[in-house]
């Protein structure tokens, strides 16, 4: 006896945190079940290229995507690199309210700054996001990193130190 041929389809995946909805390809809804998806932001951000990493979950018979991590792409970066500035990058674990994230920001100064003013941000910029992060959950940060909010509360925080002309959060994966 033969097996029946099982027919593939598109299944739509809604996206909440960006209001939109993508579709997926699959034999059944609960096949989707932990997909991931790749989701380029270049274009809702005005060229700041970005990559958000989704992950799908069905919950009663309809699928949804999570973020799990945000990804400024290289090239931007050294698009954004210029002859006699400084660039200041940290790496580090932080707690947030629902789990654990890993959080790389990445700083670009306007001209050449000593070791110890780099240091002096490096410190400041991991002090204030650990003490900003702690109280929230990974889906407002989520929402913050693509609004730019979280970038700019940290650009007006280090402005005291030395003036950047970049402040942006490279990665935040969360664990």
């Amino acid at each position: 006896m033969a097996l029946a041929k099982r027919k593939q389809k598109f299944f739509d995946v809604e996206i909440p945190i960006l209001k939109k909805e993508t579709q997926l390809y699959g034999y059944d809804i609960e096949e989707l079940n932990g997909k991931t998806i790749k989701y380029d932001l270049t274009r809702i951000l005005r060229g700041k290229s970005v990559l958000l990493d989704l992950k799908v979950k069905v919950g009663d018979n309809k699928a949804f995507a999570e973020p799990k991590e945000f990804v400024i792409l290289p090239y931007f970066i050294r698009r954004m690199i210029r002859k006699g500035v400084n660039q200041v990058e940290d790496s580090f674990l932080a707690e947030i309210k629902d789990s654990k994230a890993e959080i790389k920001p990445f700083l670009i100064t306007r001209k050449k700054v000593s070791r110890e003013v780099r240091k002096a941000l490096r410190e400041k910029a991991r002090e204030e996001i650990l003490e900003y992060v702690k109280n929230k959950d990974a889906q407002t940060l989520f929402e913050e990193l693509i609004q730019g909010r979280f970038q700019k509360f940290l650009s007006v925080k280090l402005k005291k130190i030395y003036p950047l002309s970049l402040c942006e959060i490279r990665i935040f994966k969360v664990k």
